[in-house]
C-alpha cells in the first residue's frame, strides 16, 4: 500500500453530531430553535433533527480529522454564545422525559419543503412515538477521491465506467461495515444505562441501577439495541433494504415507500386539512429506513435521495452507529475518527461477498447481542453459521488494520493512526476500558444514577465551551451563515407557487 499515500490524501471526512438542548434540570427545552443560530431549514452547519430541541451540528467535508473537530468545536462554542440558561445534553440517551407532549417537533417555516419536513416528523411520532426520536447520535461521513478510484480501478483491471466501479466498491464497503459493525458499539458504545422516564410506564427486562435508572450489566449501546429506533413494521412485512448494488438498493427502498401498510392507513394521512403523515406506506420517505450505514449522494434541491443515487451514484458513506461520547465535549474524539477511518478502508479493501438471508440474520443478531451484552465474556457472535468469541474475531480485524494504519501514518509525526489502533487493542484486552464500562463504574463510584452522571458531564462540557475564545473570523463566519440562511428561507417561502398537496404529489412522482 506504500504508493497509495498521496492518493488517500484526497479523501474527505465529515461529522454530524446531534445534541439535545435541555433546561438546567435536564428536561427537554420547550423554547424554539434560537433565531440567532439561523434557519434550521437552510443553515448547512447548525440545524435541528427530529425535535425543535434536538440540535444537529454538521461539518463541511474536510481532508483531515482535526479539521472536522476544529469546526465542530467552534460551532458548539458559537451555539453556547446564543443560549441563555440551557445546556447541551452530553449523552445519546435523553433524560427527564415528561411524555410525548413535552417533546416539541421541529418546525421549518411555511414553505412547502419546510412543511414536508415537519409533517414527516409528525408521521414518525404517530408511527413510533416521539421519545425514540430524541435519542442523539454521531454520524461519520467518508469518501475517497476520484484520483484514488481511478488508481484502484486500474489495479483491479476493471474496464467499466468509473462511477459504476465506485458504486460497486462502496456497496462492498457497506456490506463489510455491516458484517464487522458490531465493533463500533463494543469500542465506542456509551449508553449502557437509561433514565426510567425514557421507558415511561412500560415494563422492562433491564435491571434497576437505582431508583431512577435502568441498565444492563454488560451493555455497550442500548441506543443500538431493541429499545432504540427501529422499523418494526417494516421488519414484520419482510422488507429489507438490499445491498447487492445501487440499483437493488434503490428498488428495495422505492418498494417500501410505495407499499401501503394497513395500520398506517387506519391512522389516516390527513385530519381535515391537517396532515398526520406524508403517506400511509411502509416508509414515508427514504430517511425513515433505519440502518447503521447509508450510501449517500448530495441532493439537488428537493430531489429524492433514491433519484440522486440512481442518476449520479454513490458519493460518500454515512456511518450512523456512533453513540455520543459523554467523556468528550464534542461527543466524538480524534482517536475514534482515526480508528473508524482505518476500519472504513479495511472494509473497502477486504473481499465482500453478497449477503444471503442467513448472514443477514447473523448480522442483525450480532448487532443486538453486542449492544445489550457486548462486554459479557461468555458472549459468542454468529460467523458463517458458527459461533466465535468477540475478542477472537476482533483481534483478527485489528491485525489487518495495522498495515492500513501504518499507511495512513506516513509523513505524520507520532504515528497517530497506530496509536488510535493501540487504544482499541487495549479495550479488547480489558473491557473495563470501554466507555460503557467506564460510565457504569463512575456512576457506582459516585453513587449517582444516569441522570446525575449525564447532567454532571453536560455541565462540565458547558464550562469547557464557555471558556473557549471563538476567533473573530470564525464568529463572523457563523453569523454570516446564520443571516444568509434566514434570507434563504424567506426566498424559498416567497417562491412557492404550488399548494402543499400539489407539492407532495410532484415530489413523490419524481
Amino acid at each position: 500500500m506504500g504508493g497509495e499515500k498521496n492518493i488517500l490524501d484526497g479523501r474527505q471526512i465529515g461529522v454530524e453530531k446531534e445534541s439535545l438542548r435541555v433546561s438546567p434540570d435536564g428536561t427537554i427545552a420547550q423554547t424554539p430553535h434560537p433565531v440567532s443560530l439561523g434557519s434550521a431549514l437552510s443553515n448547512p452547519y447548525i440545524t435541528t433533527d427530529y425535535s425543535e430541541a434536538l440540535l444537529e451540528f454538521i461539518t463541511p467535508p474536510v481532508h483531515h480529522t482535526h479539521e472536522a473537530l476544529d469546526f465542530l468545536r467552534d460551532a458548539h462554542s458559537f451555539v453556547y454564545q446564543h443560549l441563555t440558561d440551557e445546556i447541551l445534553w452530553a449523552t445519546s440517551m435523553p433524560c427527564v422525559i415528561a411524555g410525548d407532549d413535552r417533546i416539541p417537533i421541529a418546525h421549518y417555516g411555511h414553505s412547502n419543503v419546510g412543511k414536508m419536513k415537519h409533517v414527516y416528523r409528525k408521521g414518525l411520532a404517530h408511527r413510533y412515538g416521539r421519545v425514540m426520536q430524541v435519542i442523539a447520535g454521531v454520524h461519520f461521513n467518508y469518501s475517497l477521491s476520484d484520483e484514488f478510484w481511478r488508481y484502484y480501478q486500474q489495479m483491479e483491471e476493471d474496464r467499466r465506467d468509473l462511477q459504476s466501479f465506485i458504486n460497486d466498491q462502496y456497496f462492498g464497503l457497506i456490506r463489510n461495515l455491516q458484517r464487522f459493525g458490531w465493533l463500533i458499539p463494543y469500542l465506542f458504545g456509551a449508553s449502557p444505562a437509561v433514565c426510567k422516564s425514557f421507558i415511561g410506564g412500560s415494563p422492562s427486562s433491564m435491571q434497576e441501577f437505582d431508583v431512577n435508572t435502568y441498565y444492563e450489566p454488560y451493555a455497550t449501546s442500548l441506543r443500538m439495541g431493541d429499545i432504540g429506533y427501529q422499523n418494526n413494521k417494516e421488519n414484520e412485512s419482510g422488507i429489507k433494504a438490499c445491498y447487492r448494488n445501487v440499483d437493488a438498493y434503490v428498488e428495495s427502498l422505492q418498494f417500501a415507500i410505495n407499499t401501503p401498510y394497513r395500520e398506517y392507513e387506519a391512522m389516516g394521512v390527513k385530519d381535515g386539512d391537517d396532515y398526520k403523515q406524508l403517506n400511509a406506506n411502509l416508509l414515508q420517505i427514504e430517511n425513515e429506513y433505519y440502518s447503521t450505514v447509508r450510501p449517500k449522494q448530495p441532493l439537488n434541491g428537493n430531489e429524492k435521495p433514491t433519484r440522486a443515487l440512481s442518476e449520479r451514484g454513490v458519493k460518500y458513506i454515512e456511518l450512523r452507529s456512533l453513540d455520543v461520547n459523554a467523556f468528550h465535549p464534542l461527543g466524538i474524539s480524534q482517536v475514534q475518527l482515526r480508528f473508524i477511518e482505518a476500519l472504513m478502508i479495511f472494509c473497502l479493501l477486504h473481499e465482500s461477498d453478497q449477503i444471503c438471508f442467513n448472514e443477514r440474520v447473523e448480522i442483525d443478531q450480532n448487532e443486538l447481542d453486542v449492544a445489550h451484552r457486548g462486554r459479557d465474556p461468555r458472549l459468542k457472535l454468529h460467523r458463517d453459521a458458527r459461533k466465535t468469541s468477540l475478542k477472537t474475531w476482533a483481534m483478527e480485524i485489528m491485525e489487518v488494520l495495522q498495515p492500513i494504519c501504518e499507511c495512513l501514518d506516513q509523513n505524520l509525526p507520532h504515528k497517530p493512526y497506530q496509536e488510535a489502533l493501540q487504544k482499541q487493542l487495549e479495550k479488547m484486552h480489558d473491557p473495563d476500558l470501554t466507555p460503557s464500562a467506564r460510565m457504569l463504574s463512575i456512576m457506582r463510584e459516585n453513587g449517582e444514577g444516569f441522570y446525575h452522571f449525564a447532567r454532571r458531564m453536560s455541565q462540565k462540557h458547558y464550562d469547557y465551551f464557555r471558556n473557549i475564545e471563538l476567533k473573530p473570523e470564525r464568529k463572523i463566519f457563523f453569523e454570516k451563515v446564520a443571516q444568509e440562511s434566514l434570507d434563504k428561507q424567506q426566498q424559498i417561502e416567497a417562491s412557492d407557487t404550488q399548494s402543499f398537496d400539489e407539492y407532495l404529489q410532484a415530489y413523490f412522482q419524481q
